[in-house]
This record gives C-alpha cells, structure tokens and sequence, in this order.
C-alpha cells in the first residue's frame, strides 16, 4: 500500500538527503511507517490466534463435558433399561444384547454402548470382532455400585480413532447386586467440531483491525514522510550525528538567532571566540553581555558579508543570512572567523608550499652528474639563499676518491662545496682538509647520527673553539646561526652540510631541523651514488689501462700514436694494440665488445691476450679473425651456461667487432680483415684521404660467417687512422656526420705526425658528453730501403753452405756489423744445412738491417723444426740449441710456399749482444759429457 506519490513539497530545500527521492512504502521495513505497520499486522496475528486457540480450548472443555453427562445418562438408561439384567444372565448375552446395544448407541447419537460382564469382558460392541476381548478402561468403582466417567482410548469404532469420553454405570438385578456393567461413550473427535462456526467471527475481527491499522499506519507514514522529508530513523540518526559532529569541530563559529533575537544554537567555535557560557541557548542576545557592533550586528535582520568586527584581541570575519527564507519564519544564520589565526595559519601554509618546492627543486638540481664534488655543488646552489644564507658541504676524502668512508676518517673532512652570496665571511676555502675537534657541531653529528641545532653560535663554545680568530671574524660579518645536518646513506656517513644564517634573518628554530634532514638524505643518497660510480668507474677504467698498451713496442715499421678516453658513464671494451711479428712486420689492432663496465673490459682483456697468442702463430689476417669468432662464441656460450648454472641470466659476449692488419715494411703492403668494424682511413703524403675499401664481414660471434681480406700498397709515409664506433657516432648524428667530421678533420695532415694527427682529430670530434669509449690509433709508414735488405737464393747442395757464409761476411761488412760476423754465421749456416737437409726446395736466405739483426731462411717444405738437447752419442741436435743461445728469439712462421726459419739478433752500437753476453767456450762446454 502506498503511502504518497510524487515529489514532497520541500525536497528543494534539502539536495542532501538521498532517500526523499524514493517513494515510501508501507512493506519498507527501513521507514517508521513500515517498522510500525508490520508491529500492528503482528500483533493483530497473534491477538487472532489468541483467539482461536481458546475458542477451540473453551469448546473443546466443553465437548468434554457434554460427552461425560451424554455418556452417562446413555450408559445409564441402558443399564435400567428392563430386561437388562436378565439378558446379562441368560446363558447367552450376546445374542440378546448385540441388538439393543446397537440400536441404543444409534438412538442415543453416542460412539458406543457395550455390556460387561463383572470381570470386563465385552458381550457386545460395535465390531462382532471385539466382542469377548477385555474392556478397556476403568470397572472397579462400579463393581462396587459407583458410576465411573473417564477419558480412555479403546478398539476402532465406527467414527474413526479418537480419545473416548467414557461412563462406566452398574447393572443391578432386582436384589441390588451387580450382575453386570454397562459402558456408554463418545469420541472427542466428533464434539470438536463445535467450533468450527466461531471461526468466522474472529477472524473478521481480526481483518477489521487489520484494516484500522493499516489505515492508521497510512495517516501516521504520511505525516512523518512530511516531517522527516522521507528519511529513515537510521539516516536521521546519522544526519544528526554528522550535523552535531561538523557544526561543533568546524573552525568557524556559527549562530542561529530566532526572529525575536533569541540565540537557539551556537556552537563550541562561537563560544570560544566571544566568550560566551555553557548556557546560553534560549536567551536573547542582548542578555549575552556582547560588545555593542556585535549585539547590534546579532540583532539587526540586514545581511552582512565578509565585515570584519574586533572582539577582545580578535578581529572576526562576519558573514549574516536569514535562516529561513522560504518558510517566513524569520531568524538569523550568523558565522564567524578568526582572520587573526588564518593569518598566521596561512604564513605556515606559505613556508611549508615554498619548502615543498624546495624539495622538489632539489630532487631535480641534485644529482644531474656522477661526480662527487659536482652533486656536493649542487646541494649548496639549492639550499642557498632559499633555505639558509650560507652552506658549505664537508665530505669525508675517502667519499670523494670514491673509496668506502670509514670512522677513522670522519676528524679530516675536505670541503667540497660552498654556497651562498656571503662570500666575505671566513669560511674554509674549497679543497681544504679540515681537522675538527671532539666538541664541534660537525664531529658531534658525525658521532651521534643526528642533526645539531646551534641557534646563537655566539654560545656555541664548541664551535668557537675550532678556530677562535675565523669564529670571532663571522660573528663580526654578522653570523648568527647554524644547523649541521650528517650526511648519510645505507647507514655510512659521507660527511656533513652546514646551514647558516646572518642576523638580518631570523635564526633556525626545532621545526627546520625536519627540512634540513629531508634536503641532506636526498643528496646524501646523490652523493653516494656518484661516489659509487667513482669507485666503479675508477675500478674499470684502471682495469681498462691495465689491459691497453702502456708503451710502444721496439719495431721499424710504423711511426704509431694512440689516444683511449672511457666513457663518462663507464669504461667499455674498446682496445687497441701494436704487435711486432716476424720479419719486421707489425700488426695493429683495433676491436669494441659491446657492453660497458667490468665484464666488457674483462672480456676485452681476454680478447686482446687471444690476439696475441694467434698473432705469435703468424696466420693470415682472416684466418686470426675466424680463429677469434670461434673464440667469441666459446666465451659466449660458457657464460651462458654457467650463469644458467647458478640460475642467473646469462650476460654473455654479446658480440665484439675487430679490424686486424698486419704491415710489412720491406714489400710496404698492408693485408687487412675486419669484423663489423668501422673502415680505416688512410691518409696519402700528399694530405689526401681514402678509405681503402675493405670489405665489411660479420661481427664476432656471429660463428661461420668468412671473413674476406684486402691488399693495400702504403707509400713510405702514409698514415693509417684505426678508431672504434665512439669517435665518430653519437646520440645527437649519425655515424655518416661523423665520417665526414674526421676526413675533415684529416684533411692536410699528411706532413703531421702520428701523435699531432690523433690530437687533432680528438680536438675536432670528443664529443662535449662521451657516452661510449673512443679509441684511437695512428701509424705513419716506413719501408726498410734496399740497401739493408739483401736477399739471395741458395742451391739445395750442402757444398754451397760455406758459399752463404762468405757472403753473409761481407754483407755485414758492408753494414758495419763485423763483430756480429761469427754468431750471425753460425745461425745462417746451422739454418741453412737444416733447410738443404730436411727442407725442400727452393731454399732462400734473406738479411734484413734495423733496430736488430734479422736472418730469415726459407725452404718449400711445411715441416717445422724442434729444440731438444742432443746426447753426447748423437751426431746431430745440437744446430737448433747453437741458434736458440746466440739469437735473441727465434721462431718459424708459414707461407703459402713453406716456411721460414727466422732469428732476430739485437744490435748494441754494431755489435751482438749475444756475442758479448755468452761466451761460445762456455756453450760449447754445455755438451761435454758430465761423466767424463
């Protein structure tokens, strides 16, 4: 049953409330309406079962009743019926009594009349088959004259089952003995319908008050629907806890005044900020014993906006509107606030945005670079002027080298940086170590972990005590306070910044202390990150070098320079090397492996040192690329593997690029291979630069990808310009921008010299930020002129060796080198008897004159020859160990036609150093039997 439609009248006035929006319903056991509607339907239902259940009681006592005098005068009549008596005696009593019995119980409208005899046995029944079985009940009393009238339950009978009200009377005979018994009953059963017609009565009772309840639930539902705008007891509840809770917690004062300017509600604000008792509510405002603006602002009806009135010491902000514009009922709503405080609520609003934006300021400025003294800068830059006048930042000297800050260092403090406009104040110049004492702020804050406050340094005797002269001078140029914050992060201190003020500002208070902590963590956690970086990038770096070239190698080929700068991120696995080989040749190297930090520049350690060991095999220059990406791969796959191992990601190899040359000066050609290398340049005498073409194949460890090899003619002069990717990519070009800067910067550099041409070109293209390592190497050419090369070819015939030795005499004669004639032929003839011997031909002899003496004897034959100590029982084995003593090394390297034994001898101002150093009666005394 709906109790209203539509929209109530006043819902405008009151947007807030969400459930006047939804039509109420009697069945909303939410509403009051409905929690009483459903109290009265219950109550009328319990009332109607009420009721019924004790008209059915009432009629059934009464069933009860009226079978007992029912039953007893049936039993009765029957039992003074004439012939009775005799019947119960005749031989056969049944016979005589089934039919009257059956004929009384129908005339009488009883369940039953039965005959008994004394000892309870059944004559008659209603069901033959019941006759002779024991009566079921009480026959005690009325063997004695009594009637018995009892309720007892008994055989079937012909209304159906039921508890039987039952009178047992006896049966006399003419001399008053008792002869015999007769029962008379009827059931419950069929008495308890009598109640049956009662039922519609009250139950149509029950509907009319139903039907009145409701009615007056209705008149009720709709009248609360108007008064409580259709909340329910719950929302009304929660309404008025939330009035109550905002009204006396706002920091604003509210009044509500009647039409008679009378106060009905002032909250604990209003209260508080006129001074008014606890009991006020009721009286009217001219009572309140207000100031008169204020009692005459309450009692007027004008509006007022924004006007601000003294009240005591408080300057209030008053604003006035009616209460109850709408319903006429007249009134006030007056609110209050106190500008005094707002004032001061909004200076420490102001402060805490400006230190806001402090902060974020600082994330931004402090920690742009990895360098110490730089995010050390950085800090002071931003807490000056905006936080203190000054600041000076003290770091340990362990965190600006990078190394991990230990306590015995936290007394000699280097600073690092200084903030602030106040120059002219005496304060510890930059770089300076400082030593302070136990009772200066600074070691205080070291110690104890914890900011320290120094309001009026002129009673900071500690801080004074440091340096007396310097303290009394700052005083002078108007120091007035300090806050000194430590520097820590992962719980390791760094240092310390100092806070300072003049005394045209005001001096630190407990609440800056909070800021200074918050500005310090975060460039105490810059500041470590970049001593971090330090340390790692020092660690790499010193690796790096470590692994480079630290000085040129004695050859007479190439005039070289090198320049190597690590990234500023972190070294990377640029190399470079200058390998001297057989024959007065030279390889030069240049390789990157991709990656920066320690593993790149490991692996580039690794990479170099297999350079090496494939240079000293002397093979051709693609055949070192191949064996080195079969190399690359192994590395790359063992790292994987043993990273799976540990269950890591595998980092790996990742690839390497490499470009190998090998120059020879006597022929001045250059054979060259690269592996996803930049192209050299090469720069002509003439100042014109080329790049030579040569071919580009895969990088390293790609795996089974040729690698193909160009053949260059170099004029005695040239330069050759190895770089790796760093010099000429970067972020801001591409790589094509900057081939072109270094031919630019090439350019007419044919008469330079190797290390002016690397300068310039570093000049011309470092990058102002290095990302990526840059290596750089240039080598100027040189070719051995003709006449210190001598060459001939020598007949495979033992007879002509002595023929070799004579013209090895007189060529060294003609070089000058006479004292090296005796050991110099003693090589030539030993490797020449050795070719005939076990070689093939053509055999062929070839001096060469430099920085050393260089035989080279070769021979068709692929065999190599073996050093072993010869027994004292052999006829031969003793040429190699002769050549090995007095040369100083001695190898063979393979050709395409054999082989060439070659032995290089060094040259101290024309004479052998092997001559002077081993005797040959001491060599030849080697092979003396010890027994002998």
């Amino acid at each position: 049953m709906e109790v209203f439609s539509g929209r109530p009248r006043s819902l405008e006035r009151h947007p807030l409330i969400g459930r006047s929006r939804q039509r109420a319903s009697l069945l909303d056991p939410h509403s009051v309406a409905g929690q009483v509607f459903f109290l009265q339907v219950v109550i009328v239902v319990l009332l109607v079962a009420a009721a019924v259940a004790a008209v059915v009681l009432q009629t059934a006592r009464d069933a009860v009743e009226r079978g007992r005098r029912e039953s007893v005068v049936a039993a009765q009549a029957f039992a003074s019926a004439p012939g009775t008596a005799e019947a119960l005696q005749s031989p056969d009593p049944t016979a005589v009594l089934q039919p009257r019995t059956e004929e009384a119980r129908k005339r009488a409208g009883v369940d039953f009349v039965v005959a008994l005899n004394t000892q309870g046995i059944r004559y008659t029944y209603p069901y033959p088959r019941e006759i002779g079985k024991k009566f079921v009940g009480t026959i005690g009393p009325a063997l004695k004259g009594r009637t018995v009238v009892e309720q007892a339950g008994g055989p079937p009978l012909p209304t159906g089952r039921g508890t039987a009200v039952q009178a047992v009377v006896p049966v006399t005979d003419s001399h008053g003995k008792v002869v015999g018994l007769v029962s008379a009953g009827i059931t419950v059963k069929n008495v308890a319908a009598l109640w049956m017609p009662e039922l519609p009565i009250i139950l149509g009772s029950g509907a009319a008050a139903l039907a009145l309840a409701t009615t007056g639930t209705t008149l009720v539902a709709r009248r609360l629907h108007r008064q409580t705008h259709g909340l329910a007891p719950a929302e009304l509840a929660q309404q008025y806890e939330h009035h109550d809770a905002v009204l006396h917690a706002v920091r604003e004062g509210v009044l509500i005044t009647d039409a008679d300017g009378r106060l009905l509600l002032a909250n604990d604000e209003t209260r508080r900020l006129l001074g008014l008792p606890a009991d006020v509510q009721g009286r009217p405002v001219r009572e309140l014993g207000l100031s008169e603006p204020i009692t005459r602002l309450l009692s007027s009806p004008e509006a007022v906006t924004d006007e601000v009135h003294l009240a005591g010491d408080r300057l209030l902000a008053v604003n006035k509107r009616p209460a109850y514009p709408e319903a006429g009922r007249g009134g006030s709503v007056v609110t209050l606030r106190d500008t005094t405080e707002l004032a001061a609520v909004s200076g420490r609003a102001e402060v805490a945005r400006e230190r806001l934006k402090l902060l974020y300021e600082a994330g931004v400025r402090i920690g742009t670079t990895l360098e110490v003294g730089r995010t050390a800068q950085e800090l002071a830059d931003v807490a000056a002027p905006q936080f203190a006048d000054l600041v000076t930042v003290d770091l340990l000297d362990a965190v600006l080298r990078g190394w991990e800050p230990t306590a015995e260092g936290w007394r000699h403090l280097r600073r690092a940086a200084i903030g602030g406009e106040q120059w002219m104040i005496p304060v510890y110049p930059l770089g300076e170590v400082i030593t302070f004492s136990r009772l200066t702020p600074q070691m205080r804050t070291l110690q104890e972990r914890r900011v320290m406050l120094e309001a009026d340094l002129r009673q900071a005797h500690g801080w004074r005590e440091q340096d007396p002269a310097r303290a009394r001078k700052a005083l002078e140029c108007g120091l007035r306070s300090l806050v000194v914050v430590p520097l820590r992060a992962r719980s390791v201190p760094l240092g310390v910044v100092n806070f300072y003020r003049m005394v045209d500002s005001p001096a630190f208070q407990p609440e800056d202390l909070f800021f200074a902590e918050e500005l310090a963590a975060r460039a105490a956690l810059a500041i470590d990150n970049a001593r971090r970086f330090t340390r790692e990038h020092a660690m790499a770096v010193t690796l790096q070098r470590s692994l480079l070239p630290r000085a040129q190698p004695d050859q007479d080929a190439l005039e070289v320079a090198w320049r190597y700068l690590p990234a500023e991120a972190g070294v990377g696995g640029d190399w470079f090397d200058v390998i001297p080989l057989p024959g007065a040749r030279v390889a030069l190297v240049m390789g990157d492996v991709v990656g920066h930090g320690l593993h790149a520049a490991a692996t580039m350690g690794r990479l170099r040192t297999a350079v090496h060991n494939f240079s000293t095999l002397d093979l051709p220059v693609d055949e070192v690329l191949g064996n080195l990406d079969d190399l690359v791969v192994r590395m790359d796959n063992d790292e994987r593997a043993g990273d799976a191992a540990e269950g890591h990601e595998g980092e790996g190899v990742t690839g390497a690029t490499c470009l190998y040359a090998v120059y020879d000066p006597v022929a001045g050609a250059c054979s060259m291979a690269r592996a996803g290398h930049p192209e050299p340049v090469v720069v002509r005498p003439d100042g014109t630069v080329t790049c030579p073409g040569v071919p580009a194949s895969a990088p390293l460890g790609l795996g089974g990808y040729p690698f193909e090899t160009a053949e260059l003619s170099l004029p005695e002069g040239s330069q050759l310009v190895l770089y790796t990717d760093g010099l000429v990519e970067d972020r801001t070009h591409d790589i094509d921008i900057g081939m072109e800067r270094l031919r630019q910067a090439l350019g007419g550099s044919g008469r330079r010299t190797p290390e002016e041409t690397c300068q310039a070109v570093i000049d011309a293209l470092k990058p102002s930020h290095s990302f990526d390592d840059i290596a750089l190497l240039a080598a100027r050419t040189r070719v051995f002129p003709p006449s210190r090369v001598t060459e001939w070819d020598v007949p495979s015939d033992p007879a002509v060796v002595p023929s070799v030795r004579a013209r090895c005499r007189e060529t060294l004669r003609e070089w000058g080198l006479e004292e090296a004639g005796f050991a110099t032929e003693l090589i030539l003839s030993e490797l020449v008897t050795n070719a005939i011997r076990y070689g093939s031909p053509p055999v062929g002899v070839r001096l060469l004159n430099g920085r050393c003496l260089i035989c080279e004897v070769s021979d068709g034959s692929g065999t190599s020859p073996r050093l072993r100590r010869a027994a004292t029982t052999d006829e031969g084995g003793r040429g190699l160990f002769l050549v090995a003593q007095f040369a100083q090394r001695w190898g063979t390297r393979y050709t395409t036609r054999g082989k060439v034994i070659w032995t290089e001898q060094l040259l101290h101002e024309g004479t052998s150093a092997a001559t002077s150093r081993t005797p040959v009666d001491f060599l030849l005394d080697q092979f003396d039997d010890p027994d002998a």
